[in-house]
This record gives C-alpha cells, sequence and structure tokens, in this order.
C-alpha cells in the first residue's frame, strides 16, 4: 500500500503568483489544465523539462497555502506523491475487484492480459518508485505481483492487485478526512462590509476594511472582524470558533471574534483586527502550517519505516532461499511497516489540532504540540495572564470637598463614555452600578495615549494620565503625592481628573486575577508540568502573595521587559523544556524563546504572531485544556507506533513461515493499517468546564 510523501516543491513565491516543482512521471500539461480549474487561479505554465509548474492567482479567492494543498490534492494518476480520491477512483477499485473475482473464470488464454491490464498500475507505480527513490514499500508490492504473474497465480496477482487498489483509495480518504476536518475550521466571509463613517452606514470592500473602523454587523451576518461592542445588543454563536454550543449576549463592551454569526440583534463593533490578522484568518494560516509541517515524530516514523524496507526485502529472499516457496516469499512482501507508520502519525496530529481548534486553541503545526507534550516548565506573565486584563474601579479620592468619590466617577464616566478603551469602559461600567449620573458637556477631545478633554459650566475637564494632568496641563499634583503613592504601592492603575486646572481626584483601577489561574496551575501540575513559575514588574511584597495563593513553584518580580527572555534563556541552558505563556508586545523575545510559546487571546499581535500556541477565547484553563491534549495526542501516537510494529511484525512472521498466503496477507495488513488510522483519526478533544 502506498505511502504519502511529498510531491511537491515550493520553489519561489509573491502574493499572486507560486512557482512548484513537480516530482517525476506527471504530465506538465495535464497538470497546467487540472490547475485552472482551482478557485482563483488565473493562468497556469508548465514547463516539463525542469518540472515546473508556474501558477498566477487572486490573492483575494485563495492563498499560497491553500493552493498548493489544492494541487497536491490533484488526481494525478499513480505514485507517491499525496493526491485525492474522487469517484473516478471509486470506479478503479470496483474494476479491480471486477477482475480478481473473474480471472479465474475465463479462458485460459484471457487470463494473463486480463490479469496484466489490472495490475498494471501497480506495476507502473512500483517500476517508477524504484526509478526514482530505489527499493522502497511501493517497489515490494509490485515485487510480489510480479512473483504471482510469474508462477501463473492470476487470482493472487489480480485480489492483490484489488487490495493494494482498495487500500490505498481507503488510506487517501482516511488521510483527506483529517485535512478535511481542519480546513473545516474556516468560516467564510463576506467580501464587502457595512461601517459607520462620518455618521452614514455604507458598504465597503472587506480588504479596506482599518483598524479603528466601526463595522455594523445585523441579523444572520458573520461578524468580519475581531473588537470590542461599542454600541447595540445581540445574540452571537460562537460556535464555529470557539467551539461554545450557547449563544451568547452581547453589548457594548464585549469582546467578539471574526468568523462568528450574529443569530439576533444588531452591533456596531470597534474593530481591532482587520483581514489577515482577524481570528478566522489566522486558522486559515493555521491550516495551511499544519497541512505542510512535519513534527520529529512524524520524521522518525517515516525514517523507521524506510529502514525496514530492505528487512522486509532480506526476509522474503531468506525465506524463498530456505524453502523455495516463491508463495512465501510473495505473501512477506505484501505486509511492510511503512503505510501505518508514515500515515497515522500525521493523521493523529492533524484530528488532535483540529479538535484543539474546536475548543479554541491554535496549535501551529504538528511540531507544536509535540513540544509542548514534552515541555516540564511552565512560566506566565502576569499582567493579563493570570489576571483578567480587565479594569475594574476600586478607589476614588478626591482633593476637593464639593465632590464625592460618586461625583468624580460620574464627571469622568460622562467624558470617558464616547470612547473605546481599558479605562474608560472601566469607570463607564463603575458609574452604571453607582447610578450613572450623567454631567452635561460640550464636545470631547481624544488625545492618544495621554486621556480626554471637554468643558463642564464652562470649565476644562482633562481625565487621563500623570503626564497628559500634570505636564502637558500644568495641573499641580504635590498635596495629592502620598496619596499616589500609596495607591501605587497597591498595584493601581490611576486616572488623574483636572477641572478647572485644578486637581479634583484621582480614580485608582486594579486588574483581578482570574477565578480560574489556581485551577489551572493544579491540572498542570498534575499534567506533567514539574515547574510553574510567575514573571512581573510588580513589587516582590505583591508577587509573593500572589504566588503562595495560586500555588507557584517561585517567582521573579519587579522585572524590565528585556528581563523575562533573559530569564528563558538561563533556564532553557540548564535544560528546562519550557512552555511561556504572555500577552504583550514585550513578551514576544520570550515567547520567541520558550520551547513552545503560548499567547492569551487579548494579547498583542506580535506575541500573537509569535507563539506557537494562540488561544481564541480569554479563558487560561484553556493552557490546561492544550497541555491535556497534547499529552494525549503523544500517547495515541505512541500506542499506534507500538501497534504497527507488533502487528507488522506477526504478519510478517506468520507469512515467512508459510501460514499466510499472499491474498490473505494483503488482507491483514490493510485490514490492520486501516485500523490504526482510524484510530488515529477519531482522537476526541475533552475541555474542562
Amino acid at each position: 500500500m502506498a505511502a504519502f510523501v511529498g510531491g511537491l516543491d515550493v520553489v519561489h513565491r509573491l502574493p499572486g503568483r507560486l512557482r512548484l516543482r513537480y516530482r517525476k512521471g506527471l504530465d506538465g500539461s495535464t497538470l497546467a489544465t487540472l490547475a485552472l480549474e482551482i478557485a482563483g487561479v488565473t493562468s497556469a505554465r508548465a514547463n516539463g523539462h525542469v518540472r515546473s509548474l508556474t501558477l498566477t492567482y487572486d490573492p483575494g479567492v485563495t492563498s499560497a497555502g491553500r493552493l498548493v494543498a489544492a494541487v497536491a490534492g490533484l488526481n494525478l494518476g499513480s505514485g507517491p506523491a499525496r493526491r485525492a480520491r474522487p469517484p473516478g477512483n471509486r470506479a478503479r477499485v470496483m474494476a479491480s475487484l471486477a477482475t480478481a473475482g473473474s480471472v479465474a473464470f475465463v479462458p485460459a488464454p484471457l487470463r494473463l492480459p486480463m490479469s496484466l491490464a489490472a495490475t498494471a498500475p501497480v506495476l507502473a507505480n512500483a517500476f517508477g518508485d524504484w526509478r526514482d527513490n530505489g527499493v522502497t514499500s511501493h517497489a515490494l508490492e509490485g515485487l510480489a505481483v510480479t512473483i504471482s504473474l510469474m508462477r501463473a497465480d492470476y487470482t493472487a496477482a489480480t485480489t492483490t492487485a484489488f487490495m493494494l487498489t482498495l487500500g490505498e483509495y481507503l488510506e487517501d480518504s482516511v488521510a483527506r478526512r483529517a485535512d478535511e476536518l481542519l480546513s473545516s475550521l474556516l468560516r467564510p466571509s463576506s467580501h464587502e462590509v457595512w461601517v459607520l463613517r462620518d455618521g452614514a452606514e455604507m458598504v465597503v470592500p472587506a480588504g479596506e476594511v482599518a483598524v479603528g473602523d466601526a463595522v455594523v454587523v445585523g441579523t444572520g451576518a458573520v461578524i468580519p472582524v475581531d473588537g470590542t461592542v461599542l454600541s447595540g445588543e445581540a445574540t452571537v454563536n460562537e460556535a464555529a470558533m470557539t467551539g461554545e454550543s450557547v449563544s451568547l449576549a452581547k453589548g457594548r463592551g464585549a469582546a467578539v471574534l471574526s468568523g462568528t454569526l450574529v443569530e439576533d440583534g444588531r452591533l456596531v463593533i470597534y474593530a481591532e483586527q482587520v483581514g489577515r490578522q482577524t481570528a478566522a484568518a489566522r486558522i486559515a494560516d493555521y491550516v495551511e502550517q499544519c497541512l505542510e509541517a512535519k513534527s520529529e515524530a512524524q520524521l522518525d516514523a517515516a525514517r523507521l519505516a524506510d529502514r525496514l524496507v530492505p528487512v522486509v526485502l532480506k526476509l522474503a529472499g531468506g525465506a524463498w532461499l530456505l524453502t523455495g516457496d516463491w508463495r512465501r516469499a510473495a505473501s512477506v512482501l505484501q505486509a511492510d511497516y511503512a503505510c501505518a507508520l508514515k500515515l497515522a502519525t500525521p493523521v493523529a496530529f492533524k484530528s488532535a489540532m483540529y479538535a484543539a481548534g474546536k475548543a479554541g486553541i491554535l496549535i501551529k503545526g504538528a511540531s507544536a504540540l509535540e513540544r509542548l507534550a514534552a515541555a516540564d516548565t511552565f512560566i506566565f506573565d502576569k499582567t493579563g495572564t493570570l489576571t483578567t486584563g480587565l479594569l475594574e474601579v476600586t478607589d476614588a479620592v478626591t482633593f476637593d470637598g464639593r465632590y464625592t468619590p460618586e461625583d468624580l466617577v460620574f464627571l469622568a464616566a460622562s467624558v470617558e463614555e464616547h470612547y473605546f478603551h481599558p479605562l474608560a469602559l472601566a469607570v463607564v461600567a463603575a458609574a452604571r452600578e453607582l447610578g450613572s449620573h450623567h454631567f452635561d458637556h460640550q464636545e470631547v477631545e481624544f488625545i492618544v495615549a495621554h486621556g480626554v478633554s471637554s468643558v463642564i459650566d464652562g470649565k476644562r475637564i482633562v481625565v487621563g494620565s500623570r503626564h497628559f494632568v500634570a505636564e502637558d496641563e500644568g495641573i499641580d499634583l504635590g498635596p495629592a503625592e502620598e496619596t499616589i503613592g500609596r495607591l501605587y504601592r497597591d498595584g493601581k492603575t490611576l486616572l488623574y481628573i483636572g477641572y478647572g486646572g485644578e486637581l479634583i481626584g484621582i480614580i485608582g483601577l486594579k486588574d483581578n486575577v482570574r477565578a480560574s489561574s489556581a485551577r489551572t496551575i493544579a491540572r498542570l501540575r498534575k499534567l506533567g508540568a514539574r515547574r510553574i513559575l510567575m514573571l512581573t514588574g510588580d513589587h516582590r511584597e505583591r508577587a509573593a502573595e500572589m504566588a503562595d495563593a495560586l500555588g507557584f513553584d517561585g517567582f521573579y518580580a519587579e522585572l524590565m521587559p528585556e528581563d523575562k527572555a533573559a530569564i528563558i534563556a538561563r533556564l532553557n541552558a540548564e535544560g528546562a523544556r519550557i512552555a511561556f505563556v504572555g500577552d504583550g508586545i514585550n513578551d514576544a523575545p520570550a515567547l520567541a524563546g520558550a520551547h513552545v510559546g503560548i499567547a492569551m487571546q487579548r494579547g498583542a499581535d506580535i506575541a500573537r504572531l509569535t507563539a506557537d500556541i494562540a488561544l481564541l477565547e480569554d479563558d487560561i484553563e484553556r493552557i490546561a485544556d492544550a497541555k491535556e491534549a497534547a499529552n494525549e495526542a503523544m500517547r495515541l501516537i505512541a500506542r499506534n507506533y507500538k501497534a504497527t510494529v507488533w502487528l507488522n511484525t506477526a504478519i510478517l512472521g506468520a507469512a515467512a513461515f508459510g501460514f499466510l498466503s499472499p491474498v490473505a496477507t494483503a488482507v491483514l495488513h490493510n485490514g490492520t493499517t486501516l485500523g490504526i488510522l482510524l484510530n488515529a483519526l477519531h482522537k476526541r478533544f475533552s475541555r474542562r468546564r
């Protein structure tokens, strides 16, 4: 039975243009003709002398990775390259079955030509593979069929050819199913998007939507961007992206993902991630990587399979030399290790990654899953990872007796409610809880990275950072320094309110520890983590308190951004296999330097791009789920590996001792291989709630 290996090499790629080198034995003109039928391909040109296929395509319709997968899936005839099996090949299987069942009943002069016609694809495949790659499993199959033909055992020859054809077809179907599972994570998005600009709704091409646009999505529409709801209410089905079966109510301040469906209602969404940076587009990139990447376990299995081919050939020769029975040699040649060893591992990886993707965990290739399973040290950045990253108002301190703490929150919320950023959302939420008294004001001005300003009752009000209020606005903070120091030592984020040129108050906000953080750390320890550490820029006392409460083995506090990568490098040098979890821009070097990097859902763009694993939902427990999925996948691969070796060794031994005919050997070998593949395919992901 055939083992799938790469049949296409990417020679050169540019946006809209791709050049591939295809394997020997393929007809370039046929390949170019079939490639033109792929969606998005605008031209195809083949050069048979150098086996080159040049494609131009529309990047808005397809991508280079998906195009390579589509070309590799074309029905290109027999050979080692992986290909799809459309209905036409089912007819070939049925024709092979008909020949095998009837060859014994036709007149004797017709049996040889009939058998040659039935076995020709197997023999041609074997010869071509031997010519290009030397002695492989294909060559062994061809030799076994040749022996049966030479002995005039036409029933054995045609039945063997049928089993090989059927087995290859079913293996292709199983492997293709694994790819289809991954591809099913992709969700089509509209080429046009409604946006709110200058107070009017208008339709723009999807490619023109920019970060900061207000995107309007109504009932029945798929959300085209990642962002936060500015206004409106709706019920959103996120099953396509997070695996959550229960639809969720979304309102102002709620996060939404591209690829999810608005079932009822209408939302205006502040676009934070657009185009190739959205969750749906990242899934597309992830699928491309998964279909092309190979893990070390997969490469090891392939290398072992290749090393065992000569062993099988020698065993067949030895059986013939000792017994003089060609049937024993033909039987031995029917069974080899290549199929299950080379296919079961990638199928298991892809099935595990599909299941994880449905649960809101993007694992960027089999290698990342393999490295996560091997990780023995987990290191967490604190802010946005162990904590929610969502601020809550904890203090409202006034320095003017005319205003109560509640007045301070209402004043800030009155001017902050027009803008979306974490501080504004927190203040507005606090005002709502207190009763939300609104102060009338003039037009609000938003100063990026500083704050907001407006006019209330003829006086200028400013709400923002210390730099904005003290240096830009010239407001004296001297009387508040003691309060500022106390709040800062408590780890609070401070929002300064100036009115009429004076500081009237400070609002303190705090990030809360996630409720599931301690539970996640405990699960990781049970899943094999030997050491779990925390990194933070916080004061040592607060870091120690949190580390003790959550069950960490240790912590590093008062860190500068560059310190994190240095700590990772030092632990790597000590032999630790590190999984680093972070979300900020300053986490990117640590994510890249770790054995495996994991980025939180709300993380910065560069953190998500650098990480090997990215979470699609803001739940820290998905990290433990990912570790559990990786462990289970590697256990499944190990079981399949052992089953392949033991079963095939038993079949080979039985064939060598004459207990199995060539046909019986083919049936047993194909059956056990398909059973192992189906076991690998049916990986299920169980995520905790």
